[in-house]
């Protein structure tokens, strides 16, 4: 058989079920392999998409997202998608078609180093230089991708060694090995927890990513610690619960960052550090760490580690928990901070000015999804707003990247989790800005008849940035664009478009949306004259 057949027989052999891309001439020979192939080629509108897609199949089913593009732009397109995987650790492997092994000693059509440009985005890539490799080479792709910390890797194939005759077959997959920390690192931590008058616990994305949920919220049911969560460590302690103080990164001085100053002992579990800086949160590098994960971690002067519990979290975090004692909950500073997060939550729900609040839109968009329904926030203003105020009762149902944090993630995205979870409603939550980026992902959607929602917030501009303008020299620059009649848009695409018109329009939208079974655009203009109140607001909060 060809290398192309061998190495698509080697996908089937790893479990895959979907590959997202875009074909292109120098990947003609996989292309024709995957026709035979009980592989469900997906095509996608742009690269940068595909690998959007590829990157939350794989956060949300545990098992590398694969995507493709041909050599040259096909490439360099694929390449922010799967940055932006590796550095909010979702498992993906990408694929690129290449020149020719002869013409790539010199200057050639389309042909740039593709190894040399992928490293830096990548936890591991090869270039299939032989027929005989290919067996290895894409073993070791989704053996690294899915190894902790979840990334991406990289595999690159010639368009001459895909089409070369050879004989393998596939490598068995293998078990991954679990370690455990020693019982005295989980004594030592244990009695550290045990002599801080204020410890707090800061939960990330690892927790979801190592399916240890259950064992999380069993130690802080015990332990009686309150805990703060990351963007993408939302719901890890479900937000109705007394010790959850919800979620914290969105800069300034946030009632959160109250408990911060507080504590003078935070054990981060599963945390990543990319995604909220610890000079936000212990700014004197004061405050003792104990690191809960799955490897050390980065080495910065404001996280100063005074113990590391090392390995699986499951298993370390059920050791943890029998090893602490029971405490009385904080109730000095934790009830007073949760409860000014909630009221604050509560008192838009009823708003009834126009274009819409951030906070009222959030409020509305939580009434309607169920516990498991999943809400996938793009990069923009809203980002800010749906990671602070929009609350989890369950992980990966409110996906944020906050890693590369790239703008046009949300549409491709939704796409993914509909098809990891045809059963639970899924929204895009966009600004006009993002959308934009990836809009012609509707297209993908409604020719595979997934019915996803897409909640844009219309503000004709691009508000995050006049957000940071305003606050750095108190006037915006070079913000504003025009944008076309969305619902016309949409419609064209075959989507049921919505456009909203009163603050009373959006909740019923949103449960009609919920019912229709066919993919829905909701066009939301947004008044994010909010974002300074906000400013001016965490200016003022004194712990």
């Amino acid at each position: 058989m060809k290398v192309a057949e061998l190495f698509v027989k080697c996908l089937e052999q790893e479990g895959v079920q979907y590959v997202f891309g875009v074909p292109g001439e120098e990947n003609i020979d996989l292309m024709d392999a995957f026709k035979d192939s009980a592989i469900d080629f997906i095509v996608t509108r742009h690269e940068t998409s595909a690998a959007f897609m590829a990157g939350t199949y794989g956060r949300l089913t545990g098992k590398p997202g694969v995507c493709l593009a041909t050599l040259g732009p096909g490439a360099t397109n694929l390449m922010t998608g799967v940055a932006n995987a590796n550095m909010d650790h979702a498992p993906l492997v990408a694929i690129t078609g290449q020149a020719g092994l002869d013409r790539q000693h010199k200057i050639s059509h389309q042909y740039y180093d593709l190894i040399n440009m992928y490293e830096p985005v990548t936890k591991w890539n090869a270039q299939i230089k032989s027929a005989s490799i290919t067996p290895e080479v894409v073993r070791k792709a989704f053996q690294v991708a899915g190894q902790e910390k979840w990334g991406a890797t990289h595999i690159d194939l010639p368009e001459d060694i895909a089409s070369m005759e050879v004989d393998g077959e596939p490598l068995q997959p293998a078990d991954r090995p679990h370690t455990e920390a020693r019982e005295e690192i989980i004594t030592q931590a244990a009695d550290m927890i045990k002599e801080a008058k204020h410890p707090l616990i800061l939960a990330g994305n690892g927790i979801a990513r190592q399916q240890a949920t259950e064992e999380m919220r069993a130690l802080t049911e015990k332990s009686q610690i309150s805990v703060v969560h990351s963007f993408m460590g939302k719901g890890a302690v479900p937000w109705t619960d007394d010790l959850s103080l919800l979620t914290a990164g969105i800069g300034g001085k946030d009632y959160i960052t109250c408990g911060f100053d507080t504590s003078d002992l935070i054990i981060t579990v599963g945390f990543d550090m990319a995604e909220y800086p610890p000079k936000n949160w212990n700014p004197e590098g004061s405050t003792q760490i104990i690191h809960v994960d799955t490897d050390e971690a980065e080495t910065d002067e404001h996280y100063p580690v005074a113990l590391s519990v090392l390995g699986d979290l499951k298993a370390n975090l059920k050791q943890l928990t029998k090893a602490v004692e029971t405490r009385e909950p904080d109730k000095s500073w934790a009830t007073n901070v949760r409860q000014q997060v909630i009221d604050e939550y509560q008192s838009f729900q009823a708003d009834d000015r126009f274009p819409m609040k951030p906070q009222k839109i959030i409020a509305d968009l939580r009434a309607v999804l169920g516990k498991n329904d999943i809400a996938i926030s793009d990069v923009g203003a809203h980002k800010m707003w749906m990671a602070r105020m929009y609350h989890c009762y369950e992980p990966n149902t409110c996906l944020i990247s906050n890693g590369l944090a790239s703008m046009g993630v949300a549409v491709p995205s939704a796409i993914a989790a509909k098809m990891a979870n045809p059963d639970r409603n899924v929204v895009a939550v966009c600004g006009d800005g993002s959308f934009q980026m990836t809009g012609a992902e509707l297209e993908t959607a409604k020719r595979l008849e997934l019915p996803i929602i897409v909640l844009m917030w219309r503000d004709n501009g691009y508000g995050l940035i006049e957000w940071h303008q305003m606050k750095k020299f108190d006037r915006a620059s070079y913000i504003k664009f025009g944008n076309p009649d969305f619902k016309q848009l949409a419609t064209s695409y075959g989507f049921e478009a919505m456009s909203i018109e009163t603050a009373e329009d959006l909740k019923p939208a949103l449960e009609k949306a919920t019912t229709m079974n066919k993919p829905v655009f909701i066009d939301c203009p947004v008044d994010y004259k909010e974002n300074m109140k906000l400013t001016e607001k965490l200016g003022d909060i004194i712990c």
